[in-house]
């Protein structure tokens, strides 16, 4: 994830405002259930299907989606991945090769679900975030999975995924993937698709840490700004993944025949990962919210010292400016006037008031500088926590 930029941090938060409080509508509005309806901008489904089996491997893209039907059930398992949804014909072939329901169909083109399971009576419909960099902002897109006895179908909303390593594991037979079947595969694609929640956390500490070390050295208005991006960021990924937590406790302790008790081993694990992704994202948030008010604090501390320094200097003029207004009275009976040294003399007793003043708000401290906080003490501080 690409750091916030310093010189315009207000019109980047600014721009992510509407993708994180809009309301994703399930559906267009006073249509039948069921219906599909796609986005005119999604782009073209493009279909990629991975059949294997212990000592075989066949991946080639398909152009006609019945071309499916024709190899279907020759080997153990086989992966459908459609990158695009921008067919509805495409889509509705698929769902009748494999006997989808048009409701989970309705929810596969209608992006924006929350992560789910729904068990169906020949397959399991999972949705699942994945983490989407685009265009140098962090974004989620909806993965729809179908899985059933011999096949996983997977809908993303455009092409480019973090599931190359497990395309990557089934081609060279690494691990247990190709003597294992679909409910397993299932297991890998969401284990993948939350452990690339990681990287974006470790970003967002490093920021994080950034951060604090610029609000503590020299506070500046970028400082709120980016702390503030970065809590956008975090309440992306808590929407994101708050709800998937559920989902995959759902197929941990689920009675559905798909998934075989050795895979619901590998789901508790995948459970605990996102229980891990949760814990992260509730300290950065609490420590977002520390930075703001260190933030605050700084300013009004730094504001302090510019009042204090600015009190000491009218505290110091005002016996002046007394001694100034007497003898700037001009009276012809003011005996001083008739002095020769009259004019040194009451400078001299200016100036040794101000500096005696100066020696006393010295003496007691009051001209010394006071920083908000140490860098040293907060790291020592923290090391010891």
């Amino acid at each position: 994830m690409s750091r916030p930029s310093r010189s315009k941090p207000v019109a980047e938060v600014r721009s992510q405002k509407t993708a994180i409080w809009t309301v994703d509508r399930p559906a267009p509005l006073y249509e039948p259930p069921g219906t599909l309806s796609v986005s005119p901008s999604a782009p073209r489904p493009s279909i990629r299907v991975i059949a294997y089996g212990p000592d075989k491997v066949i991946d080639q893209p398909i152009d006609d989606p019945r071309d499916i039907a024709k190899g279907l059930h020759r080997l153990p398992v086989t992966w459908v991945n459609v990158d695009g949804l921008g067919d509805v014909e495409t889509i509705r072939a698929l769902g009748e090769i494999f006997g989808l329901h048009k409701l989970a169909l309705e929810d596969v083109v209608h992006v924006g679900q929350r992560p789910k399971v729904d068990e169906f009576d020949q397959c399991l419909y999972i949705v699942a975030r994945m983490i989407d960099r685009h265009d140098g902002k962090l974004d989620t897109e909806q993965l729809s999975m179908f899985l059933g006895p011999d096949y996983v179908i997977t809908f993303q909303e455009r092409p480019g995924d973090c599931l190359d390593a497990i395309r990557l594991r089934i081609k060279e037979g690494r691990g247990r993937i190709r003597q294992a079947g679909a409910d397993y595969l299932s297991y890998c694609i969401l284990d993948a698709v939350i452990d690339d929640y990681f990287p974006v956390l470790e970003s967002v500490g490093d920021k994080l840490e950034r951060l604090e070390d610029e609000t503590l050295e020299n506070p500046q208005p970028s400082c709120a700004a980016g702390v503030h991006l970065i809590k956008r960021d975090l309440l992306l990924l808590r929407r994101a993944m708050w709800p998937l937590r559920e989902a995959v406790s759902s197929l941990q302790r689920g009675t559905s025949p798909l998934i075989k008790d050795e895979t619901r081993l590998y789901f508790r694990d995948c459970y605990d990962h996102t229980v891990q992704v949760l814990d992260l994202v509730e300290v950065y948030r609490e420590l977002c919210t520390s930075l703001i008010e260190m933030y605050m604090t700084s300013i009004s501390h730094r504001m302090n010292q510019i009042i204090k320094v600015l009190t000491i200097i009218s505290t110091i003029f005002i016996p002046l400016t007394f001694i100034a207004g007497v003898y700037g009275m001009n009276f012809e009976n003011q005996p001083e006037f008739g002095w020769k040294w009259a004019y040194p003399v009451v400078l001299a007793v200016m100036a040794a008031i101000g500096l005696g003043m100066l020696f006393m708000f010295w003496k007691r401290g009051w001209l010394r500088r006071e920083e908000a906080f140490s860098t040293t003490d907060s790291r020592d501080s923290n090391s010891r926590d």
